[in-house]
């Protein structure tokens, strides 16, 4: 049996967030990636695939989150993705809970950076993702999230 060719959608915010989707990139070979995030200079980053800019915004900006959760919602509209992964914040929060309504499994990466307690998106989109993670084995439980590894 052959594994057919999935439409995925990797989404995060900028930074560490960034940088630790990029390192999950191997598990995407051979699939249709579409990377969303917030800058337009990480385009350079996954030459080659689809890439989209949201806005970037936190939980003090209201309208730019508005105009973030829009942009997301467009792209999983045109994009049509099988799989929506995200590292987080803000903008993987928005995929996961639009790509889930949308018929999408859903996985949510924990960020690294979290080592004492698990991303306040992470805690609230954790029961809307089909596999929520964690990259700090101490921080996993049986309620959710698993511990699989980490990133570096």
């Amino acid at each position: 049996m052959t594994e057919h060719k999935k439409r995925i959608l990797a989404i995060s915010s900028g930074g560490g967030h960034w940088i630790e989707l990029l390192r999950v990139r191997p598990a995407f070979e051979g699939h249709d990636v579409t990377w969303v995030t917030v800058r337009e200079s990480y385009r350079q980053d996954v030459l080659g695939d689809a890439f989209v800019v949201v806005p970037d915004a936190t939980r003090w900006d209201k309208m730019r989150l508005a105009r973030c959760a829009m942009k997301i919602l467009w792209t999983i509209l045109r994009t049509r993705p099988h799989v929506v992964v995200s590292t987080g914040a803000a903008p993987g929060f928005f995929g996961i809970r639009i790509g889930k309504l949308l018929g999408a499994k859903t996985v949510w990466l924990d960020s690294i950076a979290n080592v004492d307690e698990l991303s306040m998106s992470g805690q609230r989109v954790a029961k809307h993702a089909d596999l929520w993670l964690t990259q700090w084995e101490h921080l996993a439980s049986p309620q959710g999230p698993t511990f699989r590894g980490a990133v570096l």
